[in-house]
């Protein structure tokens, strides 16, 4: 039995991949009784639940599974795991980003929380549209205890769900965290009209920034060229199914966006844009990011900051 705490897009595309593969699931959410009555997912465009997917607005349910996975917006798992008792003894994060409060990623909340707990994170270059639908997708599990990441990475994969292991926890938060924030500095790129070149500028100098932070942090230069890093990276740079890139791009043309949709990537560029001063680590995008999205400087000071950077060595 698979638990999976959160019934948005990621949480439900989980549960349909593993349920269709024949693992009993409970997914738990607040407010699930219609998706509960109709067995289709609105968030996923009229998706169906397999038989072998229970849902469940009693959080105790998932007490009793093998794994829970965690797919929560990112700033609302420190409060979940301070107001629940959920005594799962295996939890998986399914979000990315870093909390504005402690400025950690989730695996490291949850370790904080629940530190009698085997802690993990499922990350990596994926929209759960192609999840649900079945379409091949490949992800980083990463684990401290590699044993446990074993047994989790047998679990967890199915034919069409391949992931690939780490024990670095760091780089794999820290690169699923980082892309959004460059992905809303790519898509305000286009948005504004810049082209493809700058975007390819960009990604790669944002790059660049998510490797020069991880590596301060005790990550490996090896997890952010993977799945968990430049994977994601790509992915969430040049499509518009990615909320982030959107979202930048509203920014850069100017255009109303829904207020309404989570962007990881928003509350991140706060935190690492602290995190950054904190540290002393230069983190150019990411600091314009924040302060852009803060209403701090307009769109014009903000490609000329980045321009006018003085001249150096790659």
């Amino acid at each position: 039995m698979i638990g999976v705490v959160g019934a948005g897009a990621f949480g439900t595309a989980l549960a349909v991949a593993l349920g269709r593969e024949g693992y009993k699931v409970r997914l738990w959410g607040r407010d699930v009784g219609p998706l509960a009555a109709s067995r289709m997912s609105d968030r996923l465009g009229g998706v169906r639940l397999p038989d072998s997917v229970t849902v469940t607005a009693e959080l105790s349910a998932m007490d009793q599974t093998e794994a829970v996975l965690l797919a929560l917006p990112m700033q609302a798992v420190a409060g979940f795991l301070r107001g629940s008792d959920m005594q799962a003894q295996t939890l998986v994060a399914c979000c990315k980003g870093v909390d504005l409060q402690t400025l950690t990623g989730p695996a490291t909340l949850m370790s904080q929380a629940r530190p009698k707990a085997t802690v993990a994170l499922l990350t990596g270059p994926s929209f759960a549209a192609d999840i649900a639908r079945g379409l091949p997708t490949a992800l980083t599990l990463a684990c401290a205890d590699d044993a446990a990441g074993q047994r989790l990475q047998r679990l967890l994969s199915t034919p069409v769900l391949r992931l690939y292991r780490t024990v670095d926890v760091t780089g794999a938060e820290l690169g699923g965290a980082l892309k959004n924030v460059i992905a809303i500095a790519a898509g305000t790129v286009i948005g504004a009209g810049l082209g493809e070149s700058a975007r390819a500028a960009l990604m790669t100098r944002g790059y660049a920034e998510m490797v020069r932070l991880a590596l301060a942090l005790g990550a490996r230069a090896e997890t952010l060229a993977g799945l968990s890093g430049f994977g994601d990276l790509v992915l969430t740079c040049g499509s518009a199914q990615s909320r982030n890139f959107s979202y930048g791009h509203a920014l850069g043309a100017g255009t109303p966006f829904n207020a309404s949709v989570t962007v990881e990537g928003v509350a991140t560029a706060r935190a690492v844009a602290r995190l950054g001063i904190e540290r002393g680590i230069d983190l150019p995008v990411t600091a314009m990011v924040a302060a852009l999205v803060d209403g701090r400087i307009d769109l014009s000071a903000a490609i000329q900051s980045l321009l006018t950077r003085p001249l150096k060595a790659e």
